[in-house]
């Protein structure tokens, strides 16, 4: 600012107290604006640098005269995991040259024609792995019928292939959630002799006894069968409704069962880890892509260390 002669400061008009004010204000608001432009600016280049790795699918097409199971090549397009494919092939969801066929393990063969829900499917070229952070109140699942909020509304904007979850969490579990379009990976997660690592942080609605925390580290037994515990401990402990809880079983709604059966009520439940992956550095209701050495790590995980 061009400062007025000594001389001339009589003749200056001064400004009022409240036309200082306020251009202190638009001061302050230009450096709001421009401290979150700076911000946003370097997300965008974080997002940017954290762009999906462009992973290629090894040929899993099949050749000619060579047959392969229906729920494995739905799992192979992407649609699905293997077990899920197994359910909608079930449900009469899928058809094979114009005919719907029930059986997951009916064989096709290359020159066939294959339809999930009406829709041609082929086998994804580029793989996709996404981890999320799921808030509570979003559905685990591609399509809900009843049109609630799904995993798949928060990261509609990351990738043009079709993913699906990996596994479940239910509507009022938070945590690690991976999403993908590699069925072969999808399966080795979930299946039982895998014994794949979760961990999840609980709140409880009143302190666990001593007695029933050794009652679950033995294994209750629920109306499906054991519910084996592999590690169990208190978060806080001037708190004893808070607890760490570490399970391989991918039954449904399994850790809550587990409380519920010694007359627990579980009031929050986050998943913390699956597969040796966490979601450190995701905000809630946030995503970012594996990258190429955690895809490397989960793909080749040992049996029970991970």
């Amino acid at each position: 600012m061009k400062k007025v002669d000594p001389r001339f400061e009589k003749f200056v008009k001064k400004k009022s107290p409240a036309a200082i004010k306020e251009a202190f204000k638009q001061e302050k608001r230009k450096y709001k604006k421009e401290r979150a432009e700076f911000f946003e600016q370097k997300k965008k280049e974080e997002r940017e640098k954290s762009a999906a790795p462009i992973i290629k699918r090894e040929a899993v097409s099949i050749k000619k005269d060579e047959q392969m199971p229906l729920n494995k090549y739905i799992a192979h397009c992407g649609i699905c995991s293997r077990r899920d494919a197994v359910e909608i092939i079930k449900d009469g969801q899928v058809k094979v040259n114009n005919e719907i066929i029930t059986e997951p393990g009916h064989k096709i063969l290359s020159t066939d024609h294959v339809t999930v829900k009406g829709k041609k499917i082929n086998v994804s070229k580029n793989l996709v792995y996404i981890l999320l952070n799921k808030p509570k109140d979003y559905i685990t699942t591609t399509d809900d019928p009843q049109k609630r909020k799904t995993v798949l509304d928060l990261i509609k904007n990351a990738t043009t292939e079709r993913v699906y979850p990996v596994g479940r969490l239910d509507r009022n579990t938070s945590g690690v959630l991976l999403l993908t379009n590699d069925g072969e990976l999808a399966q080795k997660l979930t299946h039982p002799s895998n014994q794949v690592k979760k961990i999840y942080a609980v709140t409880l609605d009143k302190a666990l006894a001593m007695s029933d925390f050794e009652k679950i580290l033995k294994g209750v037994v629920l109306e499906d069968g054991p519910a084996p515990v592999d590690a169990l401990s208190y978060s806080d402990v001037k708190d004893k409704r808070q607890l760490g809880i570490e399970i391989h079983s991918g039954k449904n709604r399994i850790v809550r069962r587990i409380f519920e059966s010694l007359g627990y009520d579980v009031k929050n439940l986050d998943r913390v880890m699956f597969g040796g992956l966490t979601k450190k550095n995701i905000e809630r209701g946030r995503y970012r892509f594996l990258a190429e050495k955690e895809i490397r790590n989960i793909k080749f995980f040992g049996k029970g260390k991970k």
